[in-house]
């Protein structure tokens, strides 16, 4: 006698939908929360006297990434390239990218653009961009 007013179960369609929605952008869930997917991961953050780039690009010859900075963006591109693992071996599971990348990030107004270290250790690639001097915070002596 009780009939459903919903023909499936309402949270498993749910759920498909959440999963075609994720598949569509690109997005996977994480335990940090939603990641973006671009290669290779950065994180930026500053200073008062300078603005930090950790650029997270595991495997890759410090000599064949490009960083430029031009008109206040950070731009580091580079070829990462594919490890085929053997002739006769077969590949299952294959989430490693491979192939060129680019990532372009836009800088405050107050940098050097003279005053930029870039060190590569560990697969990480730290850019370190200092600031113009006279837009640093000075303490004033109050006579």
């Amino acid at each position: 006698m009780y009939r459903s007013l919903f023909p499936r179960d309402v949270l498993a369609e749910l759920d498909r939908l959440q999963r075609e929605m994720q598949q569509g952008f690109r997005v996977s869930p994480s335990i940090r929360g939603v990641a973006r997917g671009g290669f290779p991961a950065m994180n930026v953050g500053g200073t008062a006297s300078s603005v930090e780039v950790y650029a997270f690009a595991p495997g890759i010859d410090p000599a064949t990434l490009d960083v430029q900075i031009e008109k206040g963006v950070l731009t580091v591109a580079g070829e990462r390239q594919l490890e085929q693992p053997g002739e006769k071996a077969s590949v299952h599971i294959d989430e490693r990218f491979a192939g060129r990348f680019r990532r372009v990030v836009t800088l405050p107004d107050d940098i050097d653009p003279s005053a930029v270290e870039a060190r590569y250790r560990d697969g990480v690639l730290r850019i370190s961009i200092g600031r113009k001097a006279d837009t640093q915070a000075r303490r004033i002596t109050i006579q």
